[in-house]
């Protein structure tokens, strides 16, 4: 017997009005039961945190989609690897954030692209280090050049707007670490902005 899986008496998902009702474990478990269809509920549950999430990892929104495509992907093979289904969105968010890496790993050994759109930008909330519009692209150029690690805490602290609590749960790092990352993250970002903003 798959671990996981329903009982027999546990009912059916019937209705995306009444999937509200259902906790992650349940939805888990009837995947693996057998229901297959009921994994879309999972998808449409956490895609569009994620892919604003993957998008702010990424850059753009073409390599989020294939990134939130991919980790949806790999979720679904590895589900029954997943220990606790209860916590499944936190399980997806580490397979998310390492196809983001993989993705952003591969794309960095090609030319890094010149040009961005900037509708990707437009519902980034303001954060300690906007000071008007027209700094939302120069942030999301210098994310691009923040370590991966500072930009990840960066973009779960000011655009998920998490707690360290939220964030340590999420990462697996602890709050320590996560403060420090994101006061590095800052204060990059500050300097580039900066530089940015004398030579305009």
């Amino acid at each position: 017997m798959i671990k996981g899986s329903p009982s027999d008496h546990q009912p059916a998902l019937s209705s995306p009005d009444s999937v509200r009702e259902f906790s992650d474990g349940a939805i888990v478990g009837q995947v693996l039961g057998g229901d297959v269809d009921a994994y879309a509920y999972l998808v449409r549950r956490y895609q569009d945190s994620y892919l604003r999430f993957a998008t702010r990892m990424l850059g753009n929104r073409d390599d989020a989609d294939d990134a939130l495509q991919s980790a949806f992907v790999r979720a679904f093979r590895k589900l029954a690897e997943c220990r606790d289904p209860n916590r499944f969105g936190a399980w997806l968010y580490q397979i998310v954030i390492n196809e983001c890496r993989t993705l952003a790993f591969r794309r960095d050994r090609r030319e890094r692209r010149m040009v961005r759109e900037e509708s990707e930008l437009a519902d980034l909330p303001t954060d300690p280090l906007v000071s008007d519009s027209s700094d939302l692209a120069n942030i999301q150029r210098a994310l691009d050049q923040l370590d991966p690690d500072q930009r990840e805490a960066f973009v779960l602290k000011y655009v998920e707007e998490m707690s360290y609590e939220e964030m340590t749960r999420f990462t697996g790092a602890s709050v320590s670490a996560l403060k420090m990352r994101v006061k590095r993250a800052c204060e990059r970002l500050r300097r580039m902005l900066d530089q940015t903003r004398s030579l305009s």
